[in-house]
């Protein structure tokens, strides 16, 4: 069973794959973790959609992630709530305990971040999501403590 079988698979189930490229490039990315150049040109020749027209999508929604992403992905709220209660310290909190930039990888593979909009918890803010977990109510010199008692755990 080749890399891609499951996708070709998934494609010829498709009959309309304009309108459902949506649906194909989540797909993929629940597949590989991330959608690379490769696995994009793959679904061009699959779907005998334009490259251009694929990655168009793909970056359009912040959902899809075009480069490799860590085992556990955090996430900083940046809402207004967080974002007043200090959001952008624990942004800095987090990507210096990792040695990392925002939307980079650390080097064991482990940890991702992202920033998003919201995440619905307002009245806890600051927080951050490590994949379906919130921390809440969060200062800066407990953010590292956080993520190592998750490493230590996951």
């Amino acid at each position: 069973m080749g890399k891609y079988t499951r996708l070709e698979e998934k494609i010829s189930t498709i009959h309309d794959k304009q309108v459902n490229l949506a649906e194909i490039l989540q797909f993929a990315q629940n597949e590989f973790s991330h959608l690379s150049q490769e696995t994009l040109e793959k679904i061009s020749d699959l779907t005998e959609l334009s490259l251009t027209q694929i990655v168009s999508v793909a970056s359009f929604y912040r959902k899809f992630k075009l480069n490799p992403v860590g085992k556990h992905i955090i996430k900083i709220c940046e809402g207004m709530s967080c974002y007043a209660n200090g959001a952008n310290k624990i942004a800095e909190a987090v990507l210096s305990h990792l040695d990392i930039k925002e939307n980079e990888i650390s080097k064991d593979k482990f940890y991702s971040v992202e920033k998003v909009f919201c995440l619905g918890c307002c009245t806890q803010s600051p927080i951050m999501m490590i994949d379906d977990q919130i921390y809440s109510n969060l200062a800066p010199d407990s953010v590292g403590q956080i993520l190592d008692k998750f490493k230590s755990e996951h």
